[in-house]
């Protein structure tokens, strides 16, 4: 290593060849595994690669064989648990094959999709794990399988894109809580979620994720079901930030028609509304029921314990990346995959709403 604080160079191939006293060809072959060698020649130039910290490029092995051993993932928000369990589950499988993972963020913003898209593809990934910003709006997706290279999607299906994907049935969950929360006596159910949209929510439109869509479709099957109004008034979309999520839960909770109940649809949204509610004044459930997509750790340590929807995410995670490797390796599915079912977990943050009277104004 220097020491006068320049940046030392790296050791080549030649390098690697000139320290074992052999050709060039040979110290290539032994340092690719690839090609006739004897065993007393690749010995030597193991040896002399380790000696002098040899490291191979990548790149330039990747245009030699057409592999680079990595595969890059692209979800729409990191800083969100349920992907970072997510991202587990593919590290941990890509590991044991041999595999490196890039991973790209795109705060669910289409275009920085299609950009993290065309730069994996750029940096010769072997294959793509993409969970959608949008589901609707999927030719760069289309393009990749069009191309050859191996795509699989995670967490959310997309229009067109005939592909392994690898997501629980939103729908059936959806309408179990949405039944659990109606049984308890609730109709004035509000339902918050990330998901943009340009227009405010109407039953039956049409959004980017098929997650939230397949969810409120749920929703509405359990009330039709009961035979009573879906609260459409109360489904707030483009929630941001915890500000934003707090104002939101603030005027969900205002008013005569205020929500008895509120459905978070990931953890991040579920912390600020409880603090929101908690800046109120008001407690869980006396006063407002609340429910969550996903179970983590600290829902089980808040007064009282969190109701939650626990999804398989590590499992879908590890799903979806043997997939994805099992096809850039060529190898047939040997069978259907994993069942990825989600369960309604009842603890303590669900119970029957205060205001008997405010249910009778509603419908109930």
């Amino acid at each position: 290593m220097s020491t006068d604080g320049s940046r030392r160079r790296d050791v080549t191939v030649a390098d690697v060849a000139k320290a074992a006293k052999v050709s060039k060809a040979q110290a290539a072959r032994a340092l690719g595994n690839y090609g006739a060698v004897s065993d007393e020649v690749r010995e030597r130039v193991l040896a002399a690669a380790e000696e002098l910290e040899y490291r191979p490029n990548e790149l330039a092995r990747s245009m030699n064989t057409g592999k680079s051993n990595t595969i890059g993932v692209v979800v729409g928000d990191i800083e969100n648990p349920h992907f970072g369990l997510a991202m587990r589950g593919i590290t941990d499988t890509a590991k044991k094959s041999g595999y490196n993972v890039i991973l790209i963020n795109t705060d669910e913003e289409r275009a920085a999709e299609v950009d993290a898209v065309r730069v994996l593809l750029d940096k010769r990934v072997d294959g793509l794990i993409v969970a959608p910003a949008s589901s609707v709006e999927t030719s760069h997706l289309q393009q990749v399988r069009e191309s050859g290279r191996p795509l699989v999607l995670l967490d959310r299906a997309a229009a067109g894109v005939d592909v392994e994907t690898f997501a629980v049935d939103m729908g059936s969950i959806s309408y179990e809580s949405t039944k659990h929360l109606i049984e308890a006596g609730h109709r004035r159910i509000a339902f918050v979620s990330t998901v943009r949209t340009e227009a405010p929510y109407v039953a039956g439109m049409e959004l980017d994720s098929s997650q939230i869509s397949d969810r409120l479709d749920g929703i509405h099957r359990a009330f039709d079901e009961a035979g009573l109004p879906h609260p459409t008034d109360l489904v707030r979309l483009n929630a941001g930030d915890a500000d934003s999520i707090m104002r939101i839960t603030q005027d969900l909770l205002s008013g005569p028609d205020a929500a008895t109940a509120i459905i978070a649809s990931d953890g991040l949204i579920a912390l600020s509304v409880v603090e929101a509610i908690q800046q109120s004044g008001r407690s869980v459930p006396q006063d407002v029921s609340l429910l969550m997509y996903d179970d983590f750790a600290w829902t089980r340590l808040t007064t009282p314990p969190l109701t939650v929807i626990s999804q398989p995410v590590y499992d879908m995670g590890i799903a979806a990346a043997s997939a994805l490797i099992r096809q850039i390796e060529g190898r047939k599915a040997a069978g259907p995959g994993p069942d990825l079912v989600a369960t309604l977990i009842k603890r303590g943050s669900v119970g029957a709403p205060k205001d008997a009277e405010v249910l009778s104004q509603a419908g109930g």
